[in-house]
């Protein structure tokens, strides 16, 4: 078991920073790739970044590469997500998940879901 707990989202305006964190308690957080799901208000639940069990390989949606940059701190049991140029199609509730099939853009492939922060970009 796996418990996952997201902080750090919040209301920015277009073009601001945020960066989300997602510690991680129970069984090895190493042993887990790690990724960011988010769901917009009446959308469905979409991919946006994942990492690697020790962080040598990432992958990002398109709509977000160049802007957000994933990452994690195994010593710590804490992934975050970097998120700059912020625009108002970021607004949703972000989520971080563990799989244990690797670095996946697909969300049932992960084993363990936070509870999701919301950031909501004005503009």
């Amino acid at each position: 078991q796996v418990e996952l707990v997201e902080s750090g989202g919040g209301l920015v305006q277009a073009g601001g920073s945020l960066r989300l964190s997602c510690a991680a308690s129970g069984r090895t957080f190493s042993s887990y790739a790690m990724g960011w799901f988010r769901q917009g208000p009446g959308k469905e639940r979409e991919f946006v970044s994942a990492i690697s069990w020790i962080g040598h390989v990432t992958s990002y949606a398109e709509s977000v590469k160049g802007r957000f940059t994933i990452s994690r701190d195994n010593a710590k049991n804490t992934l975050y997500l970097q998120m700059n140029s912020l625009k108002p199609e970021d607004t949703a509730v972000y989520y971080c998940a563990a799989s244990s099939k690797g670095v996946t853009a697909d969300h049932w492939h992960y084993d363990y879901w936070g509870q999701g922060t919301q950031v909501t970009v004005s503009s």
